[in-house]
């Protein structure tokens, strides 16, 4: 697999998808409760920007040849960025998201292309992927977490690309998740449409007769 070329053009137009849709939120918005549970909209913007610059990160040193983690402080950085960004101004949550976009996507660029199968970055739980399947992991986060901002982007507006291929990593994981010999998808779940089953599945949707599914981002 070289180069993914429709998962970086997928996940700039998340990007552009999710800047174009900043201007909808003033302090007020920023302040008010997310569709996660605990966070604002100030939590999810700035997870948003910090997960952009710890991609940035994993790229930039791949093009060092070096293999670096997520965030140097692993999961405890994570929470405690998130935390201290998520009240700032809208302005102030607006300029830190796009600019942490333009800096993701002028690494990306500048990513030579016999990096992108060979490089690897460390993710949270320990695990290295490569430079091909950070960019599927930000196209992931950008969407979903665009749908948590409960600003009219949902889960219905997913792109086709986007759905098939984290609909095959969902139902891999939930199988992989359920007892021996029970890990098909249930009648009402295989009854949805792509869009649906993957927000249940992402434990964004909970249509009638089905349980919870399990998050897992």
């Amino acid at each position: 697999m070289s180069k993914p070329l429709e998962w970086l053009d997928g996940a700039r137009a998340s990007h552009a998808a999710l800047i174009a849709d900043l201007g909808e939120v003033d302090d007020k918005a920023a302040r008010a409760p997310a569709l996660l549970p605990g966070w604002t909209r100030g939590h999810v913007l700035t997870h948003l920007a910090r997960n952009a610059d710890s991609n940035t990160r994993i790229f930039l040193a791949a093009q060092q040849g070096d293999v670096v983690d997520q965030y140097p402080g692993g999961r405890e950085q994570r929470s405690s960025d998130i935390e201290a960004g998520s009240g700032r101004s809208a302005a102030e949550l607006a300029i830190d998201v796009e600019s942490s976009i333009v800096r993701l996507e002028a690494a990306w660029n500048a990513t030579p292309d016999d990096l992108w199968d060979t490089a690897r970055g460390r993710g949270t739980a320990g695990g290295e992927a490569s430079l091909t399947e950070w960019v599927f992991s930000r196209w992931r986060e950008t969407e979903v977490h665009h749908a948590d901002l409960g600003l009219g982007y949902s889960w219905a507006r997913w792109p086709s690309a986007y759905v098939r291929e984290d609909l095959r990593r969902a139902t891999m994981a939930y199988r992989a998740q359920q007892p021996m010999g029970q890990g098909e998808l249930p009648p009402l779940a295989l009854a949805l449409i792509p869009n649906e089953r993957l927000a249940w599945l992402l434990g964004r949707h909970w249509p009638d007769g089905l349980h919870e599914a399990p998050r897992w981002i």
